[in-house]
């Protein structure tokens, strides 16, 4: 493999020339070095280091973005809406799938601080855990001292600019909906109960049972159409009083739908985030919209537009139910 120096040789250049051509630096050299340079390149097959092209440049053109996992439809919408600003502002995006493990989420942003990208978007979920959010604050706030910035969507203890869903409202306006239609038996597949996202959607759900004198039976899963599946296989064998299901996402809907085919119950049922896939299923499911698009480009405008003062901005988006066929009155009277 051509190195650096084996350039420079080709080229007839020292080193420090042939690295501040090959790395875009901004000091000025004459065009016929530029192409003696650029042709050695070419003809030695040589690729670039990539940390050193971005320490010898002026400026930071890459962002990272932390989402816990891209294959989840929530997440590839939130990624779509970020990467078409970046590309607008010519930016290059590094995206890290998180997993939902905190100790990953640190390594990513020490990897990313190290590699001086120009912001970092935390797309994933915080985290009910002190600890674990104390120690995330302190690398996004190292990361800021050297003049990097945040932007986060969804609750965390960090202060910085933030895009925040409206996961309580939404999960309110499942659970109204639900108790309007006259459902007094309503189960819940929650996510992972680490999760602020999990806790704020499920406190709206409790909040909606409470201005109905209801209580909710519920479960948790990870927010897969294989974890709602099980979930709602379990809810269905223990419970077999429920007339309903609220799932905190469209994917466990989409397996607690699979669920009562196999058992041959017909509940109603109620997601969150109204994926594309919500309008194709059997029956069509009703959803909490969310603008998943929309949340990402707005975190992305943030963490690439500084504000005018130091004060961090926070953008509420809220929340609709999609109402569909999933969904139906109870027979009898409310």
């Amino acid at each position: 493999m051509a190195t650096l120096a084996d350039v420079a040789r080709r080229a007839g250049v020292s080193t420090a020339t042939a690295s501040r051509i090959i790395n875009g630096s901004s000091k000025p050299v004459t065009d016929e070095l530029r192409a003696r340079v650029l042709a050695a390149v070419a003809e030695l097959r040589y690729v670039p280091n990539a940390h050193a092209q971005m320490l010898a440049r002026s400026n930071r053109n890459a962002v990272g973005v932390l989402v816990h996992d891209v294959s989840d439809p929530y997440f590839a919408e939130i990624t779509r809406g970020l990467q078409r600003v970046a590309t607008a502002h010519g930016r290059l995006v590094i995206i890290c799938n998180t997993f939902r493990e905190p100790a990953r989420e640190l390594e990513y942003i020490d990897l990313l601080h190290a590699h001086q990208v120009a912001a970092i978007v935390v797309a994933g979920s915080g985290y009910l855990s002190s600890d674990d959010e104390t120690e995330l604050h302190d690398r996004m706030a190292a990361f800021e001292t050297t003049g990097g910035r945040i932007a986060v969507i969804g609750r965390h203890s960090h202060t910085s600019d933030a895009v925040l869903p409206a996961n309580e409202e939404g999960g309110f306006l499942a659970g109204e909906h639900l108790f309007e239609l006259g459902h007094t038996a309503v189960g819940v597949i929650a996510g992972p109960a680490a999760l602020t996202t999990t806790a704020d959607r499920l406190a709206g759900l409790h909040r909606a049972a409470a201005a109905h004198s209801r209580t909710l039976t519920v479960v948790h899963a990870d927010f897969t159409r294989d974890g709602g599946e099980a979930a709602a296989a379990a809810l269905l064998a223990e419970h077999p009083e429920l007339t309903a299901v609220a799932a905190l996402n469209d994917s466990m809907a989409v397996g607690a739908l699979a669920a009562m085919r196999t058992c041959g119950r017909n509940l109603s049922v109620v997601g969150f985030d109204d994926m594309p896939i919500a309008r194709d299923v059997t029956p069509a499911l009703t959803s909490v919209r969310l603008p998943l698009t929309r949340l990402g480009e707005r975190a992305m405008e943030l963490a690439l537009t500084p504000p005018p003062d130091s004060t961090p901005r926070a953008e509420h988006i809220p929340a609709e139910l999609i109402r569909r066929e999933s969904t139906w009155p109870l027979p009898g009277p409310r």
